[in-house]
């Protein structure tokens, strides 16, 4: 198995309502909502990444906060190892709540209560519990990657 991939992912609360995306190619048929985020590059900082990454998949902006939950998947069979540093992240701009996906990345959007949530498939499992109940870093176990 290659050396894991770190990524970064923006848990977007506005008004009680947390920002969920699907990014499959609608050919994957996949109903898997995840936060925005993406691969950490070199010599930007965490921070940097998950600004320029929440921009290109959401349109955007964002100020990025304390990491609030830390996630683990991979595919075994493609040697596939993820890292999801998961930040709090708040508007730059409290009123831009318009979606835009200026790279073509995400397929669906949309703003999500806890409990519309609990009725999604999403990943990470701890992700509610992370963003609107505990006040410490959460660590949700390495599982196989699911489509």
């Amino acid at each position: 198995m290659a050396r894991p991939r770190l990524a970064v992912r923006a848990a977007i609360l506005h008004r009680g309502r947390l920002l969920v995306v699907n990014a499959y190619p609608p050919d994957y048929a996949s109903d898997l909502w995840c936060l925005p985020g993406g691969g950490a590059e070199p010599g930007q900082s965490l921070p940097e990444n998950l600004q320029r990454e929440v921009q290109e998949e959401t349109g955007l902006k964002v100020h990025v906060g304390e990491v609030i939950l830390i996630n683990e998947f991979k595919d075994s069979k493609a040697g596939f190892h993820q890292v999801d540093l998961i930040h709090r992240a708040t508007l730059a701009d409290g009123d831009q709540i318009v979606l835009a996906d200026p790279e073509g990345v995400v397929n669906r959007a949309r703003w999500v209560t806890q409990t519309e949530l609990a009725g999604l498939q999403h990943r990470p499992r701890m992700l509610a519990d992370a963003v609107w109940g505990s006040n410490a870093a959460l660590y949700d176990p390495m599982e196989e990657i699911i489509w």
